[in-house]
């Protein structure tokens, strides 16, 4: 039995990285420190206890991991120190050698702190506390409440697909999940904490329900049902699990958003060989097509990997002019590094550092354009947004059914509230639409 007494009058403060699986999870592990007597305070305030989560999805976020848990210890060499999340499951011995880390936890570890911190003084050795976690099969539900107006609902972890760059099947173990039951009765719990929107989150999200005979079809139709929350969005769905059953639902439905995030990786089918993705080009044009032939105004995003080891500058051409000739709205670009105990290693092709950067930045401007032609398309439509509680130089931003970010002058009574805008033009400093309520 943990004596919870000790917490009491004890301030945590919690820095998350990388994905929105990620948030999820934080804010569930907050949940449980508040409830044992912990008083949250923000990542720059002075705090008994801080808790890193950390990603490990390339070097770059591994050296951001580090570099900012330096500055936190730096600023409070007395405070407890725990480390968890990808990096810490991937890499806990490298963790433990951050000068000033107490605690490191494994993905799964961390749903239990409790027990690891009941008397959280700092020692001369850092604990480790990081199982293996392939063969894993318990399903941790989590969602994000707190800081946002949307919340981030887990309803799947691990992964089963093995790609060739990819670590996450060794940070986060096998594909795995809740029943339909149990996941409609976490939104309705987000709900009740004020949610007006969910975006439903995992790593694999479209392999939903496999272990136990459901599938995403069936979660999403009943999530439709529960009328306490206004919207819901899908975050990322491979393609191959992007069934049309799926598209044809929220191209009917009042409340899933006309939003689609969907993987590309390589817009050359060699090289989505070498990654050992489970579709080729084909498949994924016609998915695009699919979902713009039956809701026009979808925003699509889609995620791209350069540089991967074995990709030539003509396989980059290709993944270009495919790119371009798609109807999408936005890329989420990111610069592939080696990780290690990966396949992708052995392929001796590698591209050289430099180029994988021009590269990137090529498709960033790509991205650029695609979201400014999308944007400027509703100029002048009256939409809804839901607006998010944030000030930023003297605006508050919200977002449209179909994911349009737009910014209007900032008024407290605007947050967590979904009103009628105008889309009146787009912003000069940013890729925002300024919006004028109606």
């Amino acid at each position: 039995m943990i004596d919870t007494s000790v917490f009491e009058n004890k301030k945590v403060a919690f820095h998350t990285f990388g994905c929105k699986l990620n948030f999820s999870e934080t804010s569930t592990v907050a949940r449980t420190m508040i409830e044992a007597g912990f008083a949250k305070v923000d990542i720059s305030e002075s705090a008994d206890v801080y808790l890193f989560n950390t990603c490990s999805v390339t070097e770059l976020a591994d050296k951001k991991c580090k570099q900012v848990i330096r500055k936190a210890i730096k600023q409070n060499p007395n405070a407890f120190i725990v480390v968890t999340g990808c990096f810490a499951q991937l890499k806990p011995d490298a963790v433990s050698q951050i000068e000033g880390v107490d605690l490191v936890l494994g993905s799964n570890e961390k749903f239990d702190i409790l027990q690891y911190i009941e008397d959280f003084k700092k020692g001369d050795k850092t604990e480790i506390h990081a199982g293996k976690i392939g063969s894993n099969k318990e399903f941790k539900p989590s969602y994000s409440f707190g800081d946002r107006t949307r919340c981030f609902l887990k309803v799947q972890d691990g992964c089963d697909y093995f790609c060739s760059y990819c670590t996450i099947p060794f940070a986060r173990g096998r594909s795995r999940s809740d029943t339909v039951a149990n996941t409609v009765a976490q939104a309705k719990e987000a709900a009740v904490g004020g949610a007006k929107e969910i975006i439903l989150t995992g790593v694999n999200i479209g392999e939903f329900g496999n272990a136990n005979g459901e599938t995403f079809f069936e979660l999403i139709q009943a999530l439709e049902k529960v009328s306490e929350i206004e919207r819901f969005r899908i975050s990322s769905i491979e393609p191959n699990l992007l069934t049309d059953e799926i598209i044809q639902f929220v191209a009917a439905s009042k409340k899933f958003m006309p939003h689609f995030h969907i993987p590309l990786q390589s817009g050359s089918d060699k090289v989505l060989g070498l990654m050992k993705r489970k579709y080729d080009t084909a498949l994924f044009r016609s998915k695009i097509e699919r979902v713009k032939n039956l809701i026009p105004h979808a925003f699509i995003g889609v995620d791209v990997i350069v540089g991967v080891r074995g990709e030539s500058q003509a396989d980059f051409e290709t993944t270009l002019h495919f790119l371009e000739s798609l109807d999408i709205s936005q890329l989420h670009v990111f610069t592939y590094s080696e990780r290690p105990n990966t396949q992708a290693l052995k392929i001796d092709e590698v591209v050289p550092i430099p180029q994988r950067k021009e590269r990137s930045k090529v498709l960033h401007q790509l991205s650029e354009k695609k979201t400014r032609h999308f944007y400027k398309q509703y100029i002048g439509e009256e939409m809804p947004v839901l607006f998010e509680g944030a000030e930023h130089n003297g605006l508050i931003h919200g977002f449209t059914s179909n994911y349009i970010k737009v910014e209007v002058p900032f008024n407290s009574s605007l947050s967590n509230t979904i009103l009628p805008v105008r889309l009146k033009h787009l912003s000069f400093d940013t890729l925002n639409m300024v919006g004028e309520l109606i």
